[in-house]
């Protein structure tokens, strides 16, 4: 019995455990710790030994007094810092042009809704879309407020224009915009005020009123137009540079040679159905009393103001 179990005992045999190894894992921090202090708060380096004197309670403005004079990080007590006045610097903009253009546009869009029937048969007129002319011209001629008015838009409108001109190409005489623009807009008034009176007392002179009526009522309808169509490119003459500051003058000189061309031969047309003339008679006029005028003028002005062309 006891052989037995020793050779039973002797079977069992220990096995070592594989499976527990050690945590290859767990690596040492190398970071150094960072020590942070605090750089807002710092007592100050040298204590002046100052203390609050006896007898002053907290709630006094002396109290208030004294610890603003002997704070120990703003000198309350010493004598303020003034600093140099910086000069005064002068920005000179286009607000002037900004306003008096969205003047001109207020007061068109103002006239365009108060007269619509009047603007719907100007333009018609000046395109030629009806065939029905002369009952268009006469109902134009039939409401003399809104003529007046937009007479005087082309006035101011035509007046900036030139007033543009004159100072791209430097022959601002009097160095001043807003007195040239003032001059401009005389020079136009008076212009065609004198051509105004100047046909009709030819009309009537040669008892050619007819024909000298339906002349000034074209040149007025083309500077009605003109005044209109100028619109857009003042806004961009007056805030444009570069490219399309020059495009823009380009352009506008062009539509003004363009409808000034169209005057002269929705003129010439009209004349020519009234009275038998010749068109080189019909030219000589247009360089005596149309290009001649305009040239006088210019030379006046630039011997008035002592400039050499």
């Amino acid at each position: 019995m006891a052989g037995a179990q020793t050779s039973w005992d002797s079977a069992i045999t220990v096995v070592a455990d594989t499976v527990v190894q050690q945590d290859t894992l767990l690596v040492k921090d190398k970071l150094a710790p960072v020590k942070i202090t605090d750089s807002v708060s710092k007592r100050p380096v040298n204590n002046s030994g100052w203390t609050m004197p006896a007898g002053i309670s907290f709630s006094s403005s002396r109290f208030s007094r004294e610890v603003l004079a002997h704070h120990p990080y703003f000198n309350f007590s010493a004598k303020p810092l003034t600093l140099p006045e910086s000069a005064l610097r002068k920005v000179t903009g286009k607000e002037f042009f900004f306003y008096l253009l969205v003047f001109l546009l207020i007061v068109f869009a103002i006239l365009r809704r108060a007269f619509p029937k009047y603007f719907g048969d100007l333009f018609r007129l000046f395109f030629r879309t009806t065939l029905k002319q002369r009952q268009i011209r006469d109902q134009l001629m039939q409401t003399p407020l809104p003529s007046l008015l937009m007479n005087g838009f082309f006035v101011v409108s035509g007046g900036l224009y030139c007033t543009f001109l004159l100072q791209h190409f430097d022959l601002n005489p009097v160095n001043n915009f807003w007195l040239l623009f003032l001059y401009c807009c005389l020079v136009l008034s008076a212009a065609y005020f004198i051509k105004f009176i100047g046909l009709k007392i030819s009309g009537w002179l040669f008892n050619m009123n007819e024909a000298a009526d339906a002349y000034i009522f074209i040149v007025f309808i083309v500077n009605k137009m003109i005044g209109i169509l100028l619109l857009p490119f003042l806004i961009l003459l007056a805030f444009s540079v570069g490219d399309v500051y020059a495009v823009s003058l380009t352009l506008s000189l062009c539509l003004v040679a363009g409808l000034l061309l169209y005057r002269f031969i929705l003129t010439y047309a009209a004349i020519r159905n009234q009275v038998k003339v010749n068109p080189f008679h019909f030219f000589l006029y247009l360089c005596a009393f149309e290009i001649a005028p305009l040239l006088l003028v210019y030379k006046g002005l630039l011997l008035y103001f002592g400039i050499t062309a």
